[in-house]
């Protein structure tokens, strides 16, 4: 079998939601896929500084910020944070909105005032995965401060949360030309969110970027994730994994799923692979 290169999500994939600790399966999976010659690398949409607690698990390389920042073997192969123009309209149109946000520069995130508040108010709604997510990490305090704290230091992305999809109306309109918005599906609650990130990247943009600076043929290549933001990635790929509990949409359009990352999900994809 030709080495493969491996993208790996974390939150859902990985890790549980919101937790830097893998599965001690998927913990072997990725090392005895490793000792095999194949190349595995994170790409999350975690900001850079986030990444730090799993890296240590190790990986060949990692994408942050969903795209917008590319390391691999310790070298920068990309870096594009927002123009400062960006970031302005950006958090303006958000704010006008009624639309908590949370952003991420390279190493630290920001979450608007309130936000933990009205997660909390919302606890009951389990089935949205991403509410789920951000409640876990901001209560555990994965590297999130409050707004009040932002100092203007570049950021790459967004991930957003309103109360009715009508609130989006205005930042959709305003921002179509420069931004992409990942919106994820919509809860009983009606619940929205999802994650802004510039047309300038994405994950699958990343692995074709990583693919070319490597001379990796797309044929070698594998990706696993577990929600719509994993979309471009699994496109990008040659053989596309999501994760049994992902996605309904992402599952339907995968090559494969695997069991849940509480099940081992990782390993048996590996395993049923071939890359272990």
């Amino acid at each position: 079998m030709n080495q493969k290169l491996i993208f790996l999500d974390i939150d859902g994939t990985l890790t549980e939601p919101g937790k830097n600790v893998p599965p001690p399966s998927a913990v072997e999976a990725v090392r005895r896929a490793r000792e095999k010659g194949h190349k595995v690398v994170l790409c999350s949409g975690r900001n850079y500084g986030m990444l730090f607690p799993v890296l240590e698990f190790g990986f060949d390389g990692l994408v942050a910020s969903a795209g917008g920042y590319i390391e691999y073997g310790g070298q920068v192969v990309y870096d594009c944070p927002m123009t400062s123009e960006q970031q302005k309209k950006v958090l303006d149109v958000f704010k006008e909105s009624g639309i908590y946000r949370t952003i991420g520069g390279r190493n630290c995130s920001y979450t608007d005032e309130g936000f933990k508040e009205f997660l909390a108010a919302n606890a009951q709604s389990r089935a949205n995965s991403e509410l789920l997510r951000w409640r876990i990490q901001i209560e555990s305090e994965l590297g999130i401060h409050p707004m009040s704290e932002y100092d203007g230091e570049p950021i790459y992305g967004m991930a957003f949360m309103s109360r009715g999809k009508e609130r989006l109306e205005k930042p959709m309109q305003e921002l179509q030309d420069e931004f992409d918005f990942c919106i994820q599906d919509q809860d009983a609650c009606g619940i929205v969110n999802g994650e802004l990130a510039s047309k300038a990247f994405n994950k699958g943009k990343a692995v074709e970027r990583l693919c070319g600076f490597l001379g990796v043929s797309r044929k070698d290549t594998i990706a696993v994730g577990d929600s719509m933001n994993d979309l471009e990635m699994l496109q990008a790929v040659e053989t596309a994994v999501c994760m049994a509990n992902g996605s309904p949409a992402l599952q339907k359009l995968a090559h494969m799923v695997c069991p849940p990352v509480t099940e081992d999900g990782l390993y048996h994809a590996f395993e049923k692979l071939q890359v272990i």
